[in-house]
């Protein structure tokens, strides 16, 4: 669907809000606290963002984009081509990020642009009226989007601010507020990749089942191609066999073929390629299933992972 950008609005350096409104009527689809949306970028790229604004808001969606370094062209071509006023296509609101319904308490931990999917976590368990924490670390205060946001919402004393540069006494002391997890208690961390693996690593030390553990990754870690090799994969419903050669992905090869394949981020992080494993044994890596899923080797994501036995027969 068509949206409006209404506003852009520096939030921190290096970071952009970036307000959506409807073209063609006065709402917008309804969404949950986690949700993302895919932006498809003047450039030709489509990437995807986490809406920060409150689940209960019709009118509107709210991103947050930072302009990374090492884009591949997304972040960049947001902050360079998107303006107020212009026109831009995204898909409707989708969630692979979502509160656990069963938990009674909350800890969330944000991790620089991290904060996007848990800002409207924390506007959802607040008029809910439930108990949670939001943990927001940082390099710097300059570095913080949404901190004066944070600092005057209702919720202001659940949320606590660390800072890289800050004095020992504000830092985050992981240890100890994972130091008793129970039963109701469900944990939620998004950012960068070493924050969420400390996060994590920490929790499990503690003694923290996988099932109230919760994330989501903004980018994948980088992946060794040298050892790759090919490999068949059969589709179950045709019988038909593709050679899928070292350089190309799975995802590359049936679309080629004319294989309809859902697809979105391309680097294994947002599930939405996610195929049932009928024989054969997967390589895992993608950063979007737990350790006991990739285990089980009975599905995989078909935009990064490759295959340890010499065929892979799909439920596609």
């Amino acid at each position: 669907m068509d949206v409006r950008v209404s506003l852009c609005t520096d939030e921190a350096v290096d970071i952009r809000r970036f307000q959506l409104e409807p073209v063609n009527s006065t709402t917008l689809p309804a969404f949950t606290a986690g949700a993302h949306i895919d932006v498809h970028l003047p450039n030709g790229l489509v990437r995807q963002y986490s809406l920060c604004n409150a689940d209960s808001e019709s009118h509107r969606y709210v991103i947050g984009v930072l302009k990374d370094p090492a884009s591949r062209g997304g972040s960049n071509a947001v902050h360079e081509l998107i303006r107020p006023g212009d026109v831009i296509r995204i898909s409707e609101p989708r969630n692979l990020f979502p509160l656990a319904e069963q938990g009674k308490r909350h800890l969330l931990f944000a991790g620089g642009i991290g904060i996007t999917p848990l800002l409207s976590m924390a506007e959802h368990l607040h008029r809910h009226d439930q108990p949670f924490e939001l943990h927001y670390c940082a390099r710097a205060s300059e570095r913080m989007a949404f901190r004066q946001q944070l600092l005057e919402a209702d919720f202001a004393s659940r949320v606590h601010l660390h800072f890289d540069d800050g004095d020992a006494q504000q830092k985050l002391d992981t240890a100890q507020l994972l130091a008793r997890p129970d039963a109701d208690t469900h944990l939620y961390v998004c950012g960068p990749g070493g924050f969420m693996e400390h996060v994590l690593s920490t929790a499990r030390q503690q003694g923290w089942p996988e099932s109230q553990l919760h994330r989501e990754y903004f980018a994948a870690a980088p992946v060794d191609h040298d050892a790759d090799g090919s490999f068949e994969v059969e589709l179950q419903s045709s019988g038909v066999v593709y050679q899928i050669p070292a350089e190309r992905s799975i995802v590359q090869v049936l679309e080629a073929a004319g294989v309809d394949v859902p697809v979105s981020c391309e680097q294994g992080i947002c599930g939405t390629c996610l195929t049932r494993v009928l024989s054969g044994e997967p390589d895992h890596r993608d950063m979007f299933m737990t350790d006991e899923e990739h285990a089980a080797n009975d599905q995989m994501t078909l935009c990064c992972s490759r295959s340890r036995s010499a065929r892979l027969v799909l439920d596609l």
